[in-house]
């Protein structure tokens, strides 16, 4: 190392999250405290410090992690309280989700597909749902039973603490487990089951612009 350029300090607790983006040279910060800080990459300084917004009578811990969209501005903040997307340029929110129904588990990560057109999102009981990235709409939900064994008695319970979306196929994810293995999920074709465009300026069946999911109207995956 040649030198350490700057120390950047906001945090009340440890960073949980990290991340660029090249088109507003914006570094986004996220923590165990439920906090986001905005950096400018030029000078480092604070441009705003952002507390996600959390359920009535819930304190502000618990991790907190960020990635970009691949425009560059759209930002996927997820918390085991909620997905969300912020404007990066405003620095606000702009759609949220929460735990609700048949996905009422804590969130345990989430991460764009490989063209940020999905959003994937990993549950505490095991769930995972497909949601659209620009309405945090449910497109389908993924039953711990389609990827994992039946527990054998006794057994700890084992739940999804990572995922990832693969580089190339956006119908592929990689589930980091409790247990220390990975199970790697082809999921249904989302360009062709739900129609979400495949092309800048092409949409077949655009979602309706509530945030809100509708349980009801999503597939189900199980085995």
């Amino acid at each position: 190392v040649d030198e350490v350029k700057t120390k950047l300090k906001g945090h009340q607790k440890h960073i949980t999250g990290l991340a660029f983006s090249a088109a507003l040279n914006l570094l986004v910060s996220s923590g165990a405290d439920a906090q986001l800080f905005f950096w400018s990459a030029d000078s480092w300084e604070k441009k705003k410090a952002s507390a996600i917004q959390l359920p009535a009578g819930k304190s502000p811990v618990g991790d907190t992690r960020v990635q970009f969209h691949n425009d560059q501005v759209h930002l996927l903040v997820s918390h085991e309280t909620q997905i969300a997307i912020y404007d990066g340029s405003k620095m606000e929110c702009i759609q949220k989700w929460v735990p609700q129904e048949s996905l009422s588990s804590p969130i345990t990560c989430a991460s764009y597909s490989c063209n940020s057109q999905l959003v994937y999102a990993s549950f505490s009981d095991g769930n995972v749902g497909i949601f659209d990235a620009e309405y945090l709409r449910l497109r389908c939900r993924i039953a711990p039973s389609a990827y994992m064994s039946q527990p054998t008695p006794n057994s700890a319970p084992i739940m999804p603490l990572v995922i990832t979306a693969h580089p190339q196929e956006p119908n592929q994810i990689a589930l980091g487990l409790s247990d220390g293995s990975v199970k790697v999920i082809e999921t249904p074709d989302p360009f062709r089951r739900w129609g979400i465009a495949d092309k800048a300026g092409t949409e077949n069946g655009r979602p309706s612009s509530s945030s809100a999911a509708n349980n009801s109207g999503s597939d189900q995956i199980q085995r």
